[in-house]
């Protein structure tokens, strides 16, 4: 059936996104864009951007922690997968260039982090994608982590509103939504038009269709 992900759990795809172009995930083989580079990946109206230069951006900085400065990197173009996000050492291992999104933290070696990380937005409000679902699922809270990098299966615990002839109905709770990212980057048929930047990894609302609901 059709998922509507109301912005904020569709937020936490997109850090599912980012945890399979992580270099440190890439160079040791145990993510499945692995390889990947050049290829679609998602299905034509997905952009996904890392950019650490948007002025007040909760993400932005002049520079990454290895003092590189920050930039604007395409990640996903149209579908395309355009780059992995790296660090200086994840970009030699793999005989690339750093996108200068090194993270450090207080003690040890730089990890890699997203600067302001993010989906283009669509044209369509959160209201008009609900009232063309016939029967689905409004989720608005997500449980669990139960995500597969390797392979790309999701199966995460649920809690949304049911869609019924285009108008939320009922509450629904308990329930498990699965499906695998790879088809699910591929199903995304619908993007809102209300992304928002309030941290910084945002995502407007997304339809994803032909995801498996279960539950009593």
């Amino acid at each position: 059936m059709p998922i509507v992900f109301d912005s904020e759990t569709a937020a936490s795809l997109l850090q599912n996104i980012f945890e399979a172009v992580n270099g440190d995930a890439i160079y040791r083989q145990a993510s499945f864009l692995e390889g990947k580079l050049g290829q679609k990946i998602a299905a034509e109206n997905i952009t996904v951007v890392d950019d650490g230069t948007i002025p007040g951006g909760f993400g932005t900085t002049p520079f990454d922690g290895e003092g590189i400065p920050s930039r604007r990197t395409p990640v996903i173009e149209r579908g395309i997968l355009k780059s992995y996000l790296l660090n200086t050492y994840t970009a030699r291992k793999l005989g690339m260039h750093t996108t200068g999104n090194a993270s450090r933290g207080l003690a040890g070696n730089p990890g890699i982090g997203y600067n302001n990380f993010f989906l283009e937005a669509g044209t369509r409000t959160p209201a008009q994608i609900i009232s063309e679902v016939k029967q689905g699922l409004y989720v608005i809270d997500l449980l669990g982590f139960g995500v597969n990098m390797v392979t790309g299966d999701y199966s995460r615990g649920a809690t949304g509103i049911w869609i019924e002839n285009g108008e939320l109905t009922y509450p629904v709770e308990e329930i498990t939504v699965a499906g695998n990212l790879k088809e699910m980057l591929n199903n995304i048929s619908e993007i809102g038009s209300d992304l928002e930047f309030r941290s910084a990894v945002s995502c407007p609302t997304l339809r994803i269709d032909g995801m498996t609901i279960a539950g009593q």
